[in-house]
């Protein structure tokens, strides 16, 4: 698809779940207020295309400075810093509805390379700083083929084989599986398990 219209169907996709999504939204922060204290939006900053920096929108799902507790930022099914509340945002993907700003300030897309910490990509070799060629998706054919089940080096391959063989087709595809993973029909590679994620902080 070419970037022009690229950028069109972003625009128009995140619009409209934003607006059809608000009511649900604004319960979810709600609860996760009601539940914890902290601020409902928790922002981290990420790398995105060419190297831009910015912070990425989600809702919270663990308690307030989690990041400075435990295991950090390395998170798996059963952290103990993780909300009731959030248990439940993560497993529908709710937690992320608020990436769609991102989307609409241009900061990301709806399908692309997951965005991910300054520390990891200060950590890639050259072939993989391809992985920032597109703007950072909220889902991609990596988080359709495994998400955070799988190596790190195995989602940067991923990514970079959908960078090199991005159709309309592909992004049909991605698209339909994350359909099916949002509905519960497919909830695999939400954690990342024994052989998943990076070996230093978690993105995700």
């Amino acid at each position: 698809m070419p970037e022009p219209l690229r950028r069109i169907f972003d625009v128009l996709v995140a619009g409209t779940v934003l607006l059809l999504s608000a009511p649900v939204v604004a319960l979810a922060a709600l609860l996760v207020r009601l539940e914890t204290p902290g601020a409902v939006i928790y922002r981290q900053r990420r790398v995105g295309q060419h190297g831009h920096e910015f912070d990425v929108l989600k809702l919270r799902t663990m308690v307030d400075g989690a990041e400075f507790q435990g295991a950090g930022l390395a998170v798996d099914k059963g952290d103990a810093r993780i909300t009731r509340v959030g248990a439940v945002l993560r497993a529908t993907s709710i937690d992320e509805l608020p990436n769609l700003v991102n989307v609409l300030r241009g900061e990301m897309a709806i399908i692309g390379p997951r965005p991910t910490l300054p520390g990891q990509v200060a950590q890639y070799t050259e072939r993989q700083r391809g992985r920032l060629a597109l703007r950072p998706g909220i889902t991609g054919w990596a988080q359709v083929n495994g998400r955070a089940s799988l190596p790190w080096s195995q989602r940067i391959e991923l990514d970079l084989w959908y960078i090199e063989h991005a159709s309309l087709l592909v992004d049909l595809k991605i698209l339909w599986r994350t359909a099916l993973m949002v509905v519960g029909i497919d909830r695999s590679g939400t954690y990342k398990g024994e052989s998943g994620g990076w070996d230093g902080p978690s993105a995700d």
